[in-house]
């Protein structure tokens, strides 16, 4: 689970409901979401409530958040929203208590320290940034990355992912300045990054990751009552009054009584405290208990998946049962038999090419499932390494075909828009592309003919592979103004043993070549 990225945890969940994956993630961001919620609420418990609240929303929103490739940014927004509905409501309950001029005692303190003067605004101040800045500083100096694992979150370059970083820290600075808080970009960047991500209570991953898995899952509005009761468990701390109030209010009674009923029962309440207080000990500790078997239950797999002997045999018990079914599929069903024989081919194929990495080119990347299905057929029954070697070899032929259409309607492309002159690097087809390509695919082709078009014999190539990775079998691909050839090595180009059209002669229309299947 280390080793996956939070799309891949959230994709896991949203598809699986894996309760590892979104312990994972809980595991991953809780101290970052609890040192956020510290600061906007500035109270260690309720910080706690606006902890589990945002891994809850995380849990009921997973499906619209697979795709997102920067969850912290998320997660900080939606723990704002939570703490300020949470601030509020608080307040209001302080104020039934009577407990608001301790509150306002504890607002109105004047830090004595840099980081005092910057948490109760910091929060404030990344709402103010745009989206693609506030995500920018959160990976940098919240969730420490290094600037090119940033970068390549962000999905942009080294260099303009740190240019949006300082310009986000300036403009931080800014918003603080106005303040009354003066502090050098670089200053804030240290306190920032020093004080921003603090640890979160123990435990903490493991309570939300039960609470908000069981809100994640239900449909109905009787399950839904029951997760936020779970969460609800965990602030039991609080007086007896609120809570008591709480519970009736969800179950609808509060709704249907007069001001004065109210206070009649609120009276009534306060006589009952004692058993009341009783009942909610049992509360805490059947959670305490519960909590506890489940982490019991995670360290107990982790030992199992940790075990190399219990794991090794896990691995052949599974190959066991997978060898029983595929025969038994062989025996029921010829065809069936025939497609699994082939996709077995095919992982072979694939094997082979993560032992042999020289056997790897870019343009393999175009092939279809289909296309590898069909190569599985190339090598005979994949035993030698010569068959090997020729069936890795049709692949490469038909990848690089599939491609030589792409480079021909790049070419055209370049042509037409440069008065009939040919590219002078193959470099300068990179951008004539569309779809566009990884430009690292362009450096085993090389230009045969420079000049104009018009100067060109129509029969002479333009633009031909370097050279074959398996001098024994590969073909060597040659790109000309109306179409491509290919040979295998040493044989000429006149005498090729293929050849293809663009359906588009490039001497006749200066556009871009158009693809035949």
């Amino acid at each position: 689970m280390n080793d996956r990225t939070d799309s891949q945890l959230l994709r896991a969940y949203a598809e699986g409901r894996s309760e590892p994956a979104f312990a994972e993630l809980v595991r991953r961001r809780v101290d970052f979401v609890y040192s956020a919620a510290l600061r906007m609420v500035c109270d260690s418990h309720l910080a706690e409530d606006v902890t589990q609240g945002v891994f809850v929303a995380l849990a009921k929103n997973v499906n619209q958040l697979t795709n997102r490739p920067v969850l912290s940014g998320w997660l900080h927004r939606t723990a704002q929203n939570i703490a300020a509905q949470t601030v509020r409501t608080d307040v209001r309950r302080r104020a039934r208590e009577q407990e608001a001029a301790a509150m306002n005692d504890l607002l109105a303190a004047e830090p004595d320290a840099p980081w005092e003067h910057i948490a109760p605004h910091l929060d404030a101040a990344l709402g103010e940034l745009s989206e693609p800045d506030r995500d920018a500083v959160l990976l940098r100096y919240f969730e420490r990355k290094s600037a090119r694992e940033m970068a390549a979150a962000l999905g942009v370059s080294e260099e303009a992912a740190q240019k949006r970083v300082s310009r986000a820290v300036e403009r931080l600075r800014e918003f603080f300045a106005k303040r009354g808080v003066t502090v050098g970009a670089g200053g804030l960047v240290v306190v920032i990054s020093a004080n921003a991500v603090q640890a979160a209570p123990a435990g903490l991953a493991v309570t939300i990751s039960t609470a908000a898995a069981l809100a994640g899952t239900t449909i109905a509005a009787t399950a839904t009552a029951t997760a936020v009761k779970a969460i609800a468990m965990t602030t039991l701390q609080k007086t007896l009054i609120t809570a008591t109030v709480a519970v009736l209010a969800g179950a609808g009674i509060y709704e249907a009584r007069q001001a004065s009923t109210l206070r009649n029962q609120v009276q009534t309440f306060q006589q009952q405290q004692a058993p009341l207080a009783e009942q909610i000990e049992q509360l805490q500790r059947e959670r305490d208990a519960a909590t506890n078997r489940l982490a019991g239950l995670f360290a107990e797999n982790a030992r199992l998946r940790s075990n190399p002997i219990q794991s090794e045999l896990l691995r052949l018990r599974g190959e066991v049962t997978q060898l029983k079914t595929a025969e038994m599929q062989k025996k029921s069903d010829p065809i069936e038999a025939v497609a699994n024989a082939r996709a077995a081919k095919v992982n072979q194929l694939k094997q082979r090419l993560e032992q042999m990495p020289n056997g790897k080119i870019p343009e393999l990347q175009y092939l279809t499932a289909q296309d590898w299905l069909r190569g599985a057929t190339y090598g005979g029954e994949l035993k030698t390494d010569d068959e090997f070697d020729r069936a890795l070899s049709q692949l490469r032929r038909d990848a690089k075909r599939t491609f030589a259409y792409s480079i021909g309607e790049a070419l055209a492309n370049y042509i037409a828009g440069n008065n009939g002159s040919l590219p002078g690097d193959i470099s300068q087809l990179e951008l004539h592309f569309n779809p566009p390509i990884d430009g690292t695919i362009l450096q085993r082709y090389q230009v045969l003919q420079t000049g104009n078009l018009s100067d060109i014999s129509i029969n002479d190539p333009l633009i031909a592979e370097k050279a074959p990775v398996d001098d024994q079998y590969d073909t060597l691909f040659r790109i000309g103004a109306t179409g491509f050839s290919y040979q295998g090595t040493g044989i000429s180009w006149v005498n090729g043993s293929g050849k293809g059209g663009f359906g588009t002669n490039i001497t006749a229309k200066i556009k871009p070549f158009e693809r035949q299947n």
